[in-house]
């Protein structure tokens, strides 16, 4: 059993059981990736995929087995030659974080930039997609840190720590008619088209289960992963725009008005997410303590020796959390 074999078959899972794609991805030649897992299938005497002629058409149930037990050893590994790194070059790397758009636009410029300063090299990637993109990228390890509001429930095995709360704004155009109301209410809301998050991102859940508390329907006019493109339809008039409070810039936006919605919707909380038993560089505690000042080394440490994420949460319950 050689660790290349376990990559291929790693690899192979993370391309959709495309071999092509996978040797195109690890710069191989397909026959020698579909080789190896024939010799890896012969001496454990086991197939890991099914096929249908030469094509993969399925992970078997031991098959997903070897193949998760093939993440931990493969993650391992990568972590001695982290600790090899560490020693030697311990301001140099590579950082990787998967995120939303609302995160890369207005929560994370200030702490990269801070963080580049300290770390000129250290080579950071930022990735943006949908709360699932961003899940798979955390799991197949394609990604050091997941940061996200929505869809933590898929983060199984892995470590998620508050960073901070953030509320909903109604975005309106200045001469619109709920610009004159001295309260919005939710009934107020429910009688205009709506202009939001796609379901799945930025809070969208809170703002469904706010409408489904009241037995009422949401008129969704239009739905978009950014907040920018939200707000340019809010200008053209097809709707009363509902995204992050912290998604209006005070320049930008002049043009329109924010109503901080904290007393429709209940608040979010953002979380970072990696896996269990990752190897920390220093600069990677450096950058999550200047995404979220109250995750200091020392907190991320106690956090990782945890059991599970609901000690976690009991953890960070008595610690109040920013609001952006």
């Amino acid at each position: 059993m050689k660790l290349q074999q376990l990559k291929y078959i790693v690899e192979i899972v993370k391309n959709n059981l495309n071999v092509s794609a996978t040797a195109d991805s690890l710069d191989t030649l397909q026959p020698g990736i579909s080789k190896q897992i024939r010799l890896l299938e012969d001496e454990l005497g086991i197939l890991i995929f099914e096929r249908n002629a030469k094509n993969l058409i399925k992970v078997t149930p031991v098959g997903s087995e070897i193949i998760n037990i093939s993440r931990i050893i493969l993650a391992k590994v990568d972590s001695i030659k982290k600790v090899a790194e560490e020693y030697n070059y311990p301001k140099a790397g590579r950082l990787t974080i998967a995120t939303t758009h609302t995160q890369a636009r207005y929560v994370l410029p200030k702490v990269i930039q801070r963080f580049l300063r300290q770390y000129p090299d250290v080579s950071l990637h930022i990735h943006q997609g949908t709360p699932a993109q961003i899940v798979a990228a955390i799991i197949n390890g394609s990604t050091d840190f997941a940061i996200a509001t929505e869809a933590m429930h898929l983060y199984q095995n892995m470590i998620l720590l508050p960073c901070y709360h953030w509320n909903h704004s109604i975005v309106i155009k200045k001469d619109h008619p709920l610009a004159q109301k001295e309260k919005i209410t939710i009934y107020d809301l429910a009688q205009y088209p709506l202009v939001t998050y796609v379901f799945g991102f930025t809070g969208r859940s809170i703002l469904d289960n706010a409408f489904n508390r009241h037995a009422l329907t949401p008129k969704i006019a239009f739905t978009a992963t950014d907040a920018d493109i939200i707000k340019t339809y809010v200008r053209l008039d097809i709707g009363v725009g509902i995204i992050a409070s912290m998604a209006m810039d005070p320049e930008k936006d002049a043009d329109l008005i924010a109503i901080n919605a904290s007393h429709i919707f209940k608040e979010s909380t953002t979380k970072i997410c990696f896996k269990k038993n990752m190897f920390f560089r220093s600069y990677m505690y450096d950058f999550i303590e200047f995404f979220s000042p109250h995750l200091t080394r020392e907190t991320i440490d106690k956090a990782i020796k945890l059991k599970n994420n609901e000690e976690i949460e009991a953890m960070f319950s008595s610690i109040k959390l920013p609001i952006l």
